[in-house]
């Protein structure tokens, strides 16, 4: 398993320097991330659900999507998509500790997962696809979550946050939690709403558990490149991810209980 690599909640000598500004941040992931989680609930017995799951008996996996030569997306003030993905991503990564969840990051830096044969671009994002699948596939009952970022080369008019989802009605469900959580509290006037991955998309179509994609706003958009870029928002992001993940643990645990 990766480590958790945003923050940790457990002080050593060497963080007692830093060990309010640490805390006060586990506390601030950990409200962003309640928030999205407790509103959904409304009744007293789904919140006492919600404590009983057991959040490590289940692996998430975290693609940030792109690396290396691979940028992806280019925003109208010049960043890469992939940069945004994995600073989203790890941040993820980090609420996700908070609470006990199992995580494996696909990657932790910004780098191809290519073999070492495959020489062009083409073969690199070819040979890349291929191992995150088989990654992927490697884990008998998980959860994927792709991050990526959404552009439009047509102009600056579109916008909102917009989730896909894999394998029909084992994945749609979270989807939907997903596209809510994001809609209530990153964008209330976003209308998107989500739809089976394209055929194109070779991952998504190439991986047998619950997978969602997630393309959180678009880099064509000028006020959503600033905001994507700001680690703040960014964090906001992870912290509606994490809460929607939660909800749907909570429902699938609910779920198998009264079965």
């Amino acid at each position: 398993m990766q480590p958790h690599a945003l923050i940790r909640c457990s002080w050593g000598a060497s963080a007692v320097k830093n060990g309010k500004q640490k805390f006060f941040t586990c506390l601030f992931l950990l409200a962003l991330a309640a928030t999205a989680v407790y509103g959904a609930f409304s009744a007293r017995e789904d919140t006492a659900a919600l404590m009983n799951v057991s959040w490590s008996s289940h692996t998430v996996i975290l693609d940030a999507g792109h690396g290396g030569e691979d940028g992806g997306a280019i925003s109208l003030s010049g960043a890469t998509e992939s940069g945004i993905n994995l600073a989203i991503a790890k941040k993820l990564d980090g609420i996700f500790g908070l609470y006990g969840v199992q995580t494996v990051m696909l990657r932790t830096e910004d780098v191809s997962l290519h073999s070492e044969g495959a020489s062009t671009l083409r073969e690199k994002k070819s040979s890349d696809l291929q191992n995150r699948v088989a990654r992927i596939s490697s884990f008998e009952d998980a959860t994927l979550i792709s991050i990526h970022q959404n552009s439009y080369t047509g102009g600056a008019q579109y916008h909102g946050a917009q989730v896909f989802y894999a394998n029909g009605e084992l994945s749609r469900p979270l989807a939907e939690r997903t596209q809510n959580v994001l809609r209530e509290t990153l964008d209330p006037s976003n209308q998107r709403t989500v739809a089976p991955v394209p055929s194109g998309v070779y991952l998504m179509n190439h991986v047998s558990c619950q997978a969602i994609l997630v393309e959180c706003g678009f880099l064509s958009n000028p006020e959503e490149d600033r905001l994507l870029q700001d680690s703040g928002y960014q964090t906001k992001v992870a912290a509606a991810l994490a809460g929607a993940y939660l909800q749907d643990r909570c429902a699938i645990s609910t779920e198998e209980e009264g079965a």
